[in-house]
């Protein structure tokens, strides 16, 4: 019971069902009863007009039914379709004029019109009425076979109400929920968009009375996405004026390593370039993800993949040597696929140079594409350390390094992957390459067929 009362308080669309269920339930109701009791009591009035019918027919018989030659009562035939008539002649000194139904001894003393008579426990609907020629005669009916036909007779009017009463009320409950169809699409449409979109919603198709509800979503919308590129500018200005003096610095160390130095001071020039260097990196990074996220949507085109794979081995290759790592590319048949060809590039790019960072002295890193069904799966593996499970999920946030980690990095690689993903609509997942020793890491990105 708390159950229903919770929802009745929390969904329109309930209420709504419930107060239009009840409308129709009272209306149907006092409908059906008005219909029942006016046929009931029609039924009634019926009935008495073929008693005055009979009377009236028998006034204008021309002899008289004193002179039957039985002398009498006459009764009508019993029929399934309406209860029997009896009709008896009465003295005018108040006896019946002959032995007839007993149960019309008192009607004699009766005054003209319609009387309810209690015969033996039963009831007679009895019309006294006076001939033309004088005579008087009770024109009766068992009341109790009367009541039963005009009870059917009124069941029969009742009844299409009450077998359409359901049916209403299922149409009712129907038109509810498709009205409010509009709002659940709405919903649907919203929640399926992804943090980065923050473009307004479509008014055109909605209700009148939804929009003013979708307006103010739109207009906060519109205060997020200032919010939101007002933080894309800070960093990305942060980067450019920071790139400038961290190239002068490197430029000064370089210079600096040229000359001769006592072994602690190169030491610590050695130091001083890494952190130079991290420092290059993360701004690089931090540019690239401030410039995908802030990104417009292009026209896209068929991209080969070996291209791309091409192009990303040429930069990355000097640090796969300094290492002694072994790129090598799967064969097989090109790929192509229908995206932007800078994301792809640097999609590519973060995860080989991520497989190349990570991976040890003269270890392997391998490249594959091929076609899974309408998907395009492109894989990176090595021989690394790898990622436990429980660390796979968070990699993908922004500026998070697995604990013990001493690689120079800034965690930003997989952050810019799982952007650059989503903005194709495609899926990363992480698994090892050795399963039995969840050593090693494969990264697959799978392409969907709207991005081909």
């Amino acid at each position: 019971m708390d159950g229903v009362k919770k929802r009745l308080k929390e969904s329109i669309q309930f209420r709504l069902s419930v107060a239009l269920s009840v409308a129709i339930l009272v209306v149907a109701t006092a409908a059906a009863a008005f219909s029942f009791s006016s046929a009931y009591f029609e039924a009634h009035e019926f009935q008495d007009d073929v008693l005055r019918q009979i009377a009236t027919l028998l006034d204008r018989q021309s002899a008289p039914m004193s002179a039957s030659p039985t002398g009498s009562a006459t009764h009508t035939p019993e029929s399934d379709e309406a209860p029997r008539v009896i009709v008896e002649p009465l003295k005018r000194d108040g006896a019946p004029l002959v032995a007839g139904d007993r149960r019309l001894a008192g009607a004699a003393t009766l005054p003209d019109g319609f009387h309810t008579l209690d015969a033996d426990g039963r009831a007679l609907r009895v019309l006294i009425y006076t001939l033309a020629n004088g005579e008087r005669i009770a024109v009766a009916q068992d009341a109790g076979v009367r009541d039963d036909t005009a009870r059917e007779g009124a069941w029969r009017t009742a009844m299409p109400l009450i077998i359409l009463l359901p049916i209403l009320l299922l149409v009712v409950a129907d038109l509810v929920r498709k009205m409010l169809r509009p709002v659940a699409s709405l919903s649907a449409e919203i929640d399926a968009r992804s943090e980065h979109d923050l473009q307004p919603v479509e008014t055109d198709h909605l209700p009148v009375e939804v929009r003013p509800f979708v307006v103010a979503i739109n207009r906060m919308l519109g205060r997020v996405a200032q919010s939101v590129d007002a933080q894309r500018r800070f960093v990305a200005d942060a980067a450019h004026e920071l790139r400038s003096p961290l190239t002068a610095m490197s430029l000064q160390a370089e210079r600096l390593g040229e000359t001769d130095l006592p072994v602690d001071a190169r030491t610590r020039l050695t130091t001083l370039r890494g952190g130079l260097e991290r420092s290059r990196n993360l701004i690089e990074q931090l540019l690239a993800l401030a410039r995908i996220q802030a990104k417009t949507a292009r026209p896209m085109e068929p991209v080969s993949v070996h291209a791309t794979w091409r192009r990303v081995l040429e930069d990355l290759m000097p640090l796969a040597e300094a290492k002694h790592i072994d790129i090598g590319v799967e064969d097989g048949p090109d790929v192509r696929v229908s995206v932007d060809s800078i994301e792809l590039t640097t999609l590519i790019k973060n995860l080989v140079d991520n497989a190349i960072r990570y991976t040890p002295d003269r270890g392997r890193v391998n490249l594959a594409v091929r076609e899974t069904g309408s998907q395009a799966l492109l894989t990176v593996t090595d021989n690394g350390p790898g990622i436990s499970p429980h660390e796979r999920a968070r990699v993908f946030d922004p500026f998070y390094r697995i604990p013990g980690n001493e690689q120079i990095g800034s965690g930003l690689g997989l952050a810019i992957v799982r952007t650059i993903a989503e903005r194709m609509g495609a899926e990363v997942s992480l698994a090892p390459t050795d399963t039995h020793t969840q050593r090693g890491l494969r990264v697959s990105v799978r392409i969907p067929p709207q991005s081909r």
